[in-house]
């Protein structure tokens, strides 16, 4: 009976991550370069000669490079193992392929963390563990997104389960060094912010002490030069350029500071605002983890866990440039040193009432946070309207009799970019692939953002459909066909209030397609039966879907 509520309990973590993308299966600007790429590998392959003229005619970041170089190894990694996947499903659904993947691989490092607990500290432990972890929103939703972080997540997740304290000292010692060599690579390949955290471990483990010096530098020098080893003929072969993407990295956020364009916040930030969203169940950072580290009996144990993650955070706080996502890593050991006070309170409930209390409480708090997430989780995928329609025009599309042409010319602008058009949206199959009779009309698409070309009416003769978040910036004569909403915030409408968009009768121009169009049907059920007082995320229009009407064409619009 115990290994089977194991078992659920493990599989609760990858099961949810599934989950997540199912719901929110677009991408947004930060993940682009990955995805992009592991497109391009995919569709094109990997030329072994004519390689510049290969990559840069088809290859998507030749055109849009980014403001630094990424590594290719996570998308080769991506593309590499999801291929045979995609070849026996379909390409349409190789973006969910290559997401799943990652999403399964960190899954997987977090569970070899929860087993490292269990070895260490016990079975109920790492059960308390693997549910304060798969309450957690941010992980969970993150885990399949191909984010840099989330490569390197993969890396600083099973180092940390190597950091878990070990009775055996010299066993410890070994674990040390796999945690200095995949901590290396993380930093070499992924994020070379890491290095802070290496170098925070490093010297808790030399305080404490666990290690020394000279016992870390060999594992450190040598999975250095491995990692370069590996990374810089990839990249190199992929850029077609000497390049060390990380470096270029270092030298732009942290030398020319330049990551401050993209905002700047206070320095307390990662500690009052960003951690406790990470961990989201406020029992964690409030009470679990400070009485771990006050009581006696798992103090030592939750030190390891919790100070070098939370000295990371104090020092990474420095850079002015801050968001969640740079401090995911420290997740996992935070909330091991949350389950060890959880495990400890609850071991005891039966020997006082106080106990007795706190249990009930801290069990009632999952609940909450497995609410609280869920509820994220949905506002979260109401973000993503370029990806929504792109997807809509795709299906308008195909529905319509009327349409004359074998090809679609497509015009996508930065909203829409940045909120889920990808090359794998775009494209549902590889080049030269077959298409069935039912899709004979295939698309091709424009991403111009040169607003002088923009102006030009010129310019949008050629397209026959347009992506807009303004549907006054295409100019000529042209239609809206549907309306994609996105998620603009939370609304309490009373019985006599009017929601957007309420009360009118939907035509082409403002017909709402998507999430949009289910949130409606959602809160016009809720209304009818609260007396008209609804609770729910207040939507806005976000991508007009538009098409071109042309003088003396017979085809008609396109209609849902």
């Amino acid at each position: 009976m115990g290994n089977a509520v194991d078992t659920l309990i493990s599989l609760l973590i990858p099961t949810l991550v599934v989950l997540h993308l199912v719901v929110a299966p677009y991408t947004k600007v930060e993940e682009s370069f990955n995805i992009q790429a592991t497109h391009d590998i995919l569709a094109y392959g990997l030329p072994t000669k004519s390689v510049y003229k290969h990559l840069s005619s088809h290859y998507d970041h030749f055109d849009f490079p980014g403001a630094v170089p990424r590594t290719f190894l996570g998308p080769v990694f991506l593309a590499g193992i999801g291929q045979p996947l995609v070849v026996l499903v379909g390409f349409q659904y190789a973006q969910l392929i290559v997401r799943g993947l990652l999403g399964l691989a960190n899954s997987a490092a977090l569970l070899v963390f929860k087993q490292n607990i269990e070895r260490t500290f016990g079975r109920s432990a790492a059960r308390w563990y693997a549910l304060l972890q798969a309450t957690q929103f941010h992980i969970i939703f993150y885990a399949s997104r191909p984010l840099p972080n989330m490569f390197a997540f993969f890396l600083t997740t099973l180092a940390f389960s190597q950091l878990i304290p070990h009775p055996d000292p010299r066993r410890q010692g070994v674990r040390y060094n796999v945690a200095i060599a995949l901590l290396t690579m993380a930093t070499a390949i992924f994020r070379s912010e890491l290095a802070i955290l290496m170098v925070t471990v490093t010297l808790y483990g030399l305080i404490v002490p666990h290690i020394s010096l000279t016992h870390i530098i060999m594992p450190f020098l040598g999975f250095f030069a491995l990692s370069l080893f590996i990374s810089v003929p990839i990249d190199s072969y992929f850029w077609q350029k000497p390049l060390w993407p990380e470096l270029w990295g270092f030298y732009y956020n942290a030398v020319l500071g330049s990551s401050s364009a993209w905002g700047v916040s206070p320095w307390h930030y990662y500690f009052t605002s960003a951690l406790p969203k990470i961990l989201t169940n406020p029992a964690t950072s409030i009470v679990l983890i400070p009485f771990a580290l006050w009581n006696p009996g798992t103090a030592k144990q939750a030190r390891a866990l919790v100070v070098p993650s939370l000295l990371f955070v104090a020092i990474y706080s420095i850079q002015p440039h801050k968001e969640a996502r740079f401090i995911f890593y420290v997740a996992p050991p935070l909330t091991a040193a949350a389950a060890l006070g959880a495990d400890y309170v609850f071991s005891r409930r039966t020997k006082s009432a106080l106990f007795a209390m706190l249990s009930a409480a801290i069990a009632g708090s999952l609940l909450v946070s497995l609410i609280v997430s869920t509820s994220m989780l949905a506002i979260s995928s109401l973000n993503y309207p370029g990806g929504e329609a792109l997807s809509a025009l795709k299906s308008l599309v195909a529905s319509s009799p009327s349409l004359d042409i074998q090809t679609a010319s497509v015009h996508t602008d930065v909203l829409s970019c940045m909120t889920g058009v990808t090359l794998f949206g775009q494209n549902s199959y590889r080049p030269g692939d077959p298409r069935p009779a039912h899709d004979a009309i295939s698309f091709t698409f424009d991403k111009t953002e040169d607003e002088a070309a923009l102006r030009n009416p010129l310019f949008w003769e050629k397209f026959d459909f347009v992506l807009a978040e303004d549907p006054g910036k295409p100019l000529g004569p042209w239609e809206t066909i549907g309306v994609v909403e996105g998620f603009a915030g939370i609304e309490v409408l009373k019985p006599d209030s009017m929601a957007h968009g309420e009360g009118e009768k939907e035509t082409g121009s403002d017909q709402v397609l998507g999430r949009g169009a289910l949130v409606k049907r959602v809160r016009d059920w809720v209304r009818a039966r609260t007396g008209g007082w609804w609770l729910g995320p207040r939507m806005e229009p976000r991508v007009h879907i538009m098409r071109k009407m042309r003088e003396g064409e017979a085809r008609r619009a396109v209609t849902a």
